[in-house]
């Protein structure tokens, strides 16, 4: 499996300008640590490992000059209160060749400044005695053991530099998160906007605020939003005139009709209760996007009515439902959505199941059918409004070819989606899935 960097890439807007500002901020910091700890932090323990040395060969020095045993007694108490060493002679002894606990940055100063100022064999052990230096220099004809503190090989300069860079990248690291989550505050509530006029809710006090491009943005949004909305008005309000216009001219001909011979008047009859059933599909398909606000419903509830309404149409319905499924609808549009599509399923199928249940972040509702199906490469266009397909099975025989349409436009309208599958029983499977 090929991994890519992207994969580890934060997702959010948040995230990845906190990544802009933290990676700069990172490689700064490393490379100051890198240079203070290179440069100046082996320059400083070198300097002190010096004075150190400095001291031990100054005590040297003076011991070979005057070798008495008060001047050694004065030397010694002398290196003691001045210099902070401890400082005995062990006559006659030899140093024996042992492994160096000379151990990290101090021993290996101390090491370099001991052949630099004392050029004497020394043992140097920075492990065994805590927060102390031990150092063995041979002598002539004794070994000159020196304790020193390790305070005077050590300086708090690395420690305080590591706080100071740890302190303010957590400072500059917190007041980016601050002003940033501010920054990405108005583009989430303008993508919450476009999501709720999605789903038909009422996008109430959003207003433009932001950086300038986010206020271009929602300034771009809320005036599209005004120009959906009145076009949905303007087709809604035509399609409702023309019906009206035609609805009174259909109704003279009804009444018309009803004085011939009923013989001569049945075909006509059958035409104008067409005309009207087409009129009412017009109208529905104008509001599919409709004023009707989504409320709280139970959909196990509105599907079981739904059902019995078909079976009462002679429809063979097997209804299972997950319990109570409370769910936001518009309670109208989604009878009008599910009774589309059971009414194409009972015109050509036998046996229709119906199955509604909590999935992952919503739910689902399955409708089967034994019917012949749809085939693949037209489930799509039978969506469009006013198409039809030619084949033995055609959802919308009967109508004008807007039932699917009114479906999407239901589903869609509720933040959800509609899709068309093969059916474990041989004819069309429609899948809703509506958000919770």
């Amino acid at each position: 499996m090929v991994f890519s960097i992207k994969d580890y890439l934060p997702k959010s807007l948040l995230g990845r300008s906190l990544l802009i500002i933290v990676v700069p901020l990172i490689l700064l910091q490393v490379v100051s640590g890198f240079i203070f700890f290179e440069a100046h932090w082996d320059k400083v323990s070198l300097r002190l490992a010096r004075g150190v040395a400095g001291d031990i060969a100054t005590v040297i020095n003076l011991l070979r000059a005057d070798p008495t045993p008060e001047q050694r007694a004065l030397i010694l108490d002398t290196a003691a209160e001045k210099m902070q060493l401890v400082v005995t002679i062990r006559e006659g002894a030899v140093l024996k060749p042992t492994q160096s606990l000379a151990e990290g940055l101090t021993g290996r100063m101390m090491t370099r400044a001991m052949r630099e100022y004392v050029g004497k064999p020394a043992l140097i052990d920075t492990e065994s005695v805590p927060r102390h230096v031990v150092v063995d220099v041979q002598l002539p004809n004794a070994v000159l053991h020196v304790v020193a503190t390790r305070k005077r090989l050590f300086s708090s300069t690395a420690y305080v530099f590591v706080a100071w860079m740890v302190g303010t990248s957590l400072i500059l690291f917190g007041v980016a998160m601050i002003f940033m989550r501010n920054q990405v505050k108005p583009i989430r509530r303008l993508a919450q906007a476009a999501d709720d006029f999605g789903m038909g809710r009422e996008v109430g006090n959003f207003k433009p605020e932001g950086a300038t491009e986010v206020r271009q943005a929602a300034a771009a949004f809320m005036a599209m939003r005004e120009r959906i909305v009145r076009q949905i008005r303007q087709r809604t309000d035509m399609l409702a005139g023309v019906s009206h216009d035609l609805r009174t001219p259909l109704t003279r001909m009804r009444l018309q009709l009803a004085m011939l011979d009923p013989a001569l008047a049945e075909e006509l009859k059958a035409d104008v209760d067409e005309m009207e059933h087409m009129l009412e599909g017009y109208l529905a398909f104008a509001r599919g996007e409709g004023t009707e606000p989504p409320v709280p419903t139970d959909m196990s509830a509105l599907l079981e009515d739904i059902a019995h309404q078909a079976r009462r149409k002679g429809g063979r319905i097997d209804l299972h439902t997950e319990g109570e499924l409370m769910v936001p609808l518009r309670p109208t549009a989604f009878r009008r959505c599910a009774t589309n599509i059971l009414e194409n399923a009972m015109r050509y199928g036998e046996h229709i199941t119906v199955r509604a249940g909590l999935r992952t972040g919503g739910v689902d509702v399955v409708i089967d059918d034994d019917g012949p199906g749809i085939p693949a490469d037209q489930r799509e266009d039978v969506f469009k409004p006013f198409y039809r397909i030619d084949s033995s099975r055609n959802p919308e025989t009967g109508g004008v070819g807007l039932g699917l349409s009114i479906a999407r436009d239901v589903v869609r309208g509720l933040g959800g989606e509609i899709s068309l599958e093969d059916s474990t029983l041989g004819g069309l499977r429609v899948r809703l899935r509506l958000p919770l």
